[in-house]
């Protein structure tokens, strides 16, 4: 992967579902890519990140991309043990409830 600006401003747009469990989540603006990508790995629901899209500096990343952008060794902040590769557990989990993972 080319070299890639964690501090640039990045735009997230989630899936847009009608029907919502936990209330809807729209597009959100980041200052800083790896804030966003963090967001969205770590926070957004599995069916929202699907769908889901970042754009930063003109440039596209579907959920595999930004999944990608998430486990690369240049990402700046730290990750969540159960959300990443490295932690020795399925990268296809993310965290859930308190201490739980969930699948993507």
């Amino acid at each position: 992967m080319p070299r890639f600006d964690y501090s640039a401003e990045a735009e997230l747009f989630p899936l847009i579902r009608r029907k919502f469990t936990k209330g809807p989540v729209g597009y959100k603006r980041f200052t800083g890519a790896a804030e966003a990508i963090r967001f969205a790995v770590e926070e957004l629901p599995p069916d929202l990140l699907r769908g889901a899209y970042l754009e930063v500096d003109e440039e596209r990343f579907d959920a595999k991309g930004i999944r990608q952008l998430y486990e690369s060794d240049t990402y700046p902040l730290g990750r969540r043990a159960c959300c990443s590769r490295k932690s020795g557990r399925d990268p296809r989990y993310r965290r859930g409830p308190p201490g739980q993972c969930r699948p993507f």
